[in-house]
């Protein structure tokens, strides 16, 4: 192990960043972040935008699913509640932004703790499956209520600070990432609390938990309820994004996304959804970048789509058989093997 690490106190051994170095790179990763849309082209802020939005639904499903051991198939239909959510209240009342993406993960928080019910009879592949009849259900309703506007979806209004409409990419950068790195430090924060510990102790052993007086029913529902209203605030942060929302942009391959994510990244590990969600986003960018090299004909991007979902699924048991514990392990490796150098064993 490291030496010198030792804690002097209890506040010091909870503090979320606790050596001066790791303080000075978190300083330095927010003045890079504050600089990097000053200095991207178009296309890296749109990636920029869409990564973060990732990373937040992908650390709402770590809490759900890495931390307290609960499967879920039905993230995208969070998002979707909370994109419809938004997209409603922005087009039909104009309410200001701030508020519509409270109401779009409050309204997913409801749908998460509903389908969160048979969590406390159910678990794994079963619970997995409940899951996806949910998402089934919410589809369609999306496809058939006239709020939703039907199979056509809702055209979103850009969101408005002030007078200043947010319709770019660089202005809903300054919306996007504030909102995606404030959630990060929430959950970051989640589990040094007794709320968070008793998450962890619910994966570890349920039973054991309950008879340390964890209530399970409880606990479950409000995992369920913070998971999903991670998504719905995703789902209302992509709406403004897309500007457009249709009951197909949440499809279960959404779904498979976010949970390949987590196991790429690291299940149970707030840096894991930051580098799975960044790692899977950027993965089909780096296929339309070898499909481009190749001299293939004009056709081949639709042809060679489906790899996209052939590369998510060898992703996932490839890291599940040579890396289950995901990137974040393997970025601990690298920084104990600098801990310690030169000094090597």
């Amino acid at each position: 192990m490291r030496i010198g690490s030792a804690k002097q106190s209890y506040t010091a051994d909870a503090a979320l960043f606790d050596t001066p170095t790791q303080r000075t790179w978190v300083g330095v990763l927010a003045v890079l972040l504050v600089v990097f849309p000053f200095t991207a082209s178009e296309y890296w802020l749109y990636l920029a935008c869409l990564i973060a939005i990732n990373v937040a639904s992908a650390c709402g499903l770590n809490i759900l699913t890495g931390y307290t051991g609960l499967v879920s198939l039905g993230q995208a239909a969070f998002m979707g509640l909370g994109a419809y959510t938004v997209a409603v209240l922005e087009k039909y009342w104009g309410t200001p932004f701030a508020l519509n993406l409270l109401a779009g993960g409050l309204v997913a928080m409801a749908g998460g703790v509903v389908v969160g019910i048979p969590s406390l009879r159910v678990k794994g592949l079963y619970l997995a499956i409940s899951t996806i009849a949910a998402s089934v259900l919410v589809h369609f309703l999306f496809s058939n209520l006239a709020i939703t506007g039907r199979t056509s979806g809702l055209s979103v209004p850009p969101a408005r600070l002030g007078g200043l409409a947010l319709d770019t990419s660089f202005r809903l950068y300054w919306l996007i990432v504030p909102v995606a790195v404030l959630m990060l430090l929430g959950a970051a924060n989640l589990f040094r609390t007794r709320i968070g510990r008793a998450f962890i102790a619910i994966r570890d052993r349920d039973i054991s938990a309950e008879v340390l007086g964890i209530p399970l029913l409880r606990y479950k529902l409000l995992s369920f309820g913070l998971s999903s209203f991670y998504a719905g605030v995703a789902g209302g942060l992509w709406a403004y994004f897309f500007r457009v929302v249709t009951p197909e942009s949440f499809p279960l391959i959404m779904s498979i996304f976010f949970l390949a994510a987590i196991i790429v990244g690291g299940m149970g590990s707030m840096l894991g959804s930051i580098l799975g969600a960044l790692f899977m986003t950027l993965v089909p960018e780096l296929l339309k970048l070898i499909v481009g090299w190749l001299p293939l004909s004009a056709n081949a991007t639709l042809i060679l789509s489906p790899v996209r979902t052939i590369v998510f699924g060898a992703l996932i048991v490839g890291f599940l058989i040579f890396e289950p514990h995901g990137l974040a392990e393997v970025w601990r490796r690298v920084r104990r093997y600098f801990h310690l150098w030169p000094f090597r064993t």
